[in-house]
């Protein structure tokens, strides 16, 4: 694995602190369907997203794609740029912390 390819792995690790498990269960929920930007009217970009994680962390290593690697480097800048606008107050039932959760991130882990 190069490295590049090694850094975005690790990245990818720390930016999703959900188990395959506990985002499907989420994704299924209303609240994870309520929020993001539905272009077309229809599911969600993070929702699609947090699909695609799911698929990521079932899979082998081994078997990643250059399109995994590059949904991995997408998650982590969304993780990195939505973590950086945290609210003041309580974010427990937050839209901002639903639309990190539906990209694999409970920033109350």
């Amino acid at each position: 694995m190069s490295e590049d390819r090694q850094e975005v792995a690790a990245e990818f690790g720390k930016s999703v602190n959900m188990t395959a498990g506990e985002l499907e269960r989420w994704l299924a929920t209303d609240e994870s369907r309520a929020v993001g930007q539905k272009d077309g009217g229809g599911e969600s970009v993070g929702h699609q997203s947090g699909r695609k994680i799911v698929d990521l962390l079932r899979k082998k290593k081994g078997d990643w794609t250059d399109d995994d690697y590059d949904h991995m480097n997408k998650v982590v800048g969304y993780v990195h740029r939505h973590l950086a606008q945290r609210p003041s107050g309580d974010v427990t039932a937050s839209r901002w912390r639903y639309s990190l959760m539906n990209w694999g991130h409970d920033p109350l882990k």
